[in-house]
């Protein structure tokens, strides 16, 4: 991620507990949470070309590391590099690679994009649930930055994650609510739960603004290709 100082939070947030609960409750907040991991990777594939060798960066991949298992499932021949600076959380990451036979093709490195070895090394990169954990504008720019100077030119980034600001989209906010009551919890749970995402995490206002970020780094207009209430998935080439 992008600095010690900006993301101390967010690495506050993913604690032992939140590492622990995660795997299951990620996918009652995203609905469609296997498909979009697994169109990420079709795209990827379907831009380096099916069958290629490839060197994959994946930020945040703390918590499972489902982007890992997907594209690892669909591309053997590709290698990745697992960052994340919550140790708890990339315990789970390298657990599940390891038992599913992932983790021999991957790099675990725990800290932020910075602190890897410079250089335009990868072919593609993944950042999937995290610019909208990191606060204001700076943050998210700063680990796009990081990002693009160790792409080779024209990979392809995969950035999800929410794109509208919550109060903004109060139906779609009502609807997130009933997704955690349909799957057995009670009022007060889904109100703490509301409260904690109002509170702790900062979305790009819109589309156009994801947009303006890529742009500002070096990449390409984004391919909007997933969307599940506040949550999209696009792809964007490094201009280079």
């Amino acid at each position: 991620m992008a600095s010690a100082e900006t993301t101390s939070i967010s690495v506050a947030k993913f604690d032992a507990d939140r590492a622990a609960e995660y795997l299951v409750q990620s996918r009652i907040a995203l609905a469609g949470y296997e498909a979009c991991h697994e169109l990420s990777a079709c795209m990827l594939a379907a831009t380096l070309g099916p069958g290629s060798a490839a060197r994959v960066l994946a930020v945040g991949a703390g918590g499972g590391g489902q982007e890992i298992v997907s594209a690892a499932s669909l591309e053997p021949d590709w290698r990745f590099v697992a960052v994340d600076p919550s140790a708890q959380m990339m315990d789970v990451t390298a657990g599940r690679l390891q038992e599913l036979g992932f983790l021999e093709r991957t790099e675990i490195a725990i800290g932020y994009v910075e602190e890897l070895p410079a250089g335009r090394d990868f072919d593609a990169a993944t950042l999937i649930g995290v610019l909208h954990h990191l606060p204001g504008k700076k943050a998210k720019g700063d680990i796009l930055d990081a990002i693009a100077s160790r792409l080779k030119p024209g990979a392809p980034l995969i950035l999800a994650g929410n794109r509208f600001a919550y109060a903004a989209e109060p139906l779609l906010l009502a609807a997130w609510a009933e997704r955690w009551r349909m799957h057995g919890a009670r009022p007060d749970e889904v109100e703490a739960k509301r409260a904690k995402i109002l509170q702790g995490a900062d979305p790009p206002a819109s589309e156009n603004e994801v947009a303006a970020l890529l742009e500002a780094a070096g990449f390409g207009p984004p391919t909007w290709y997933f969307s599940s209430l506040f949550w999209g998935a696009c792809l964007a080439p490094y201009r280079g």
